[in-house]
């Protein structure tokens, strides 16, 4: 029993799941090893020749990465988050596992344990520049817009994000079905920072908008979904004009509940995103085998949207003075929140994963490629 106590409380998270016992496990000799760990240099007792697990982090580069899951396996009543060295040893078999084609799947049931300032699940990386250096808001996990007067002080200035992915299910039911957030996850995003001493300074700045959020979204009726992206207006999170304004991708964007047919994705059908933030633009890229290539280029340090228009909403410098970082996985939407906002659709959840999942009440999102890195020139060959 000394292993037990000594484990990672993450780490227990699939002895019971995969069969595994755990009294056999402490007559190995094992102390400190997360489970994990344990699992790629020995097999079960009972079938020594069983294919080994392979991790998350052994298939993809997860050295700058840290994750919340839909759990709280503490008990301390705040969501898992699990740090970047953790991560290189972790995995769960429901929420953050690598499948059978050897790529990495997110899943998010509507109804779990949520992060302090959300009502919706996620099983989603969080990128931190500086690995374990510091806390996720810190200067040296972010990057900056070249515009930021302390731009010199972030880890880099502006970064790339690549993605290969399909989306496999998303929530069948919401009882506000109209809202259109429901029937949705978000499978990346830049993100501001949460600073109480930016708010505090009174430039506008420190909020934790996003920038961007990458959304898919299907109806239960229709055979296709959509992709299309949001940015979020810079503004305080108690200003009734906060929203995100949605641009479309292919199919319908956010408001247009009508069958996008063939011009949208079905579900399991792969395409790519690149988010590359160069010096104050974000540009965007969007392919998939199936449709011609879709484009977007927003100035951050603005408040002039991607079509070229002057937002009057909007922060008039944009997201200038913010730290920011990328996020990617999957991001339900579907709340089960009831509030009149609509971000909140009022989604059903148990919060029981196995009958959830029979439900259909749950996302899950499965990526063949990430990658995050430096800014590239958009205009270098």
């Amino acid at each position: 029993m000394n292993l037990i106590k000594k484990l990672s409380p993450y780490s227990l998270i699939t002895l019971s799941t995969l069969g595994f016992s755990t009294l056999g496990f402490s007559t190995l000799g094992f102390s400190t090893l997360g489970f994990s760990t344990l699992l790629t240099g020995c097999g079960t007792a009972s079938d020594s020749h069983e294919q080994r697990l392979i991790l998350p982090a052994e298939k993809f580069d997860l050295t700058h990465w840290q994750i919340n899951t839909p759990t709280d396996v503490d008990n301390d009543g705040v969501v898992d988050l699990i740090k970047v060295k953790e991560l290189q040893t972790y995995q769960h078999p429901d929420y953050f596992y690598i499948n059978e084609d050897g790529n990495l799947v997110f899943a998010a049931p509507n109804k779990a344990i949520t992060s302090v300032n959300s009502t919706n699940t996620r099983s989603e990386l969080h990128h931190m520049l500086g690995g374990e250096q510091g806390e996720k808001y810190a200067i040296a996990n972010n990057f900056a817009l070249k515009a930021n007067k302390q731009a010199s002080e972030f880890a880099q200035v502006g970064g790339n994000l690549q993605a290969t992915l399909n989306v496999n299910h998303v929530s069948k039911r919401a009882k506000y079905a109209d809202k259109p957030t429901a029937f949705s996850v978000v499978v990346g995003q830049v993100h501001a920072s949460q600073d109480p001493r930016r708010i505090a300074e009174g430039e506008g700045y420190g909020y934790g908008n996003e920038p961007l959020k990458i959304y898919y979204k299907k109806l239960p009726n229709h055979e296709y979904g959509s992709v299309f992206w949001t940015y979020e207006l810079n503004l305080e999170k108690d200003n009734p004009q906060r929203t995100d304004i949605a641009y479309p991708v292919w199919g319908k964007a956010w408001l247009d509940t009508s069958n996008p047919g063939d011009e949208g994705i079905a579900l399991n059908e792969e395409f790519s995103y690149e988010v590359n933030i160069y010096e104050n633009t974000m540009y965007l890229t969007f392919t998939t085998a199936r449709h011609k290539e879709v484009n977007y280029a927003i100035d951050l340090t603005n408040n002039i949207d991607a079509y070229g228009n002057v937002d009057e909403r909007d922060h008039p410098n944009g997201y200038t003075g913010d730290a920011n970082f990328f996020k990617a996985g999957a991001y339900n939407q579907c709340s089960t929140k009831d509030d009149p906002s609509f971000r909140y659709p009022a989604c059903p959840g148990t919060g029981d994963w196995a009958t959830d999942k029979e439900n259909g009440d749950y996302t899950q999102v499965t990526f063949s490629r990430l990658t995050a890195g430096n800014a590239r020139d958009p205009q270098a060959k």
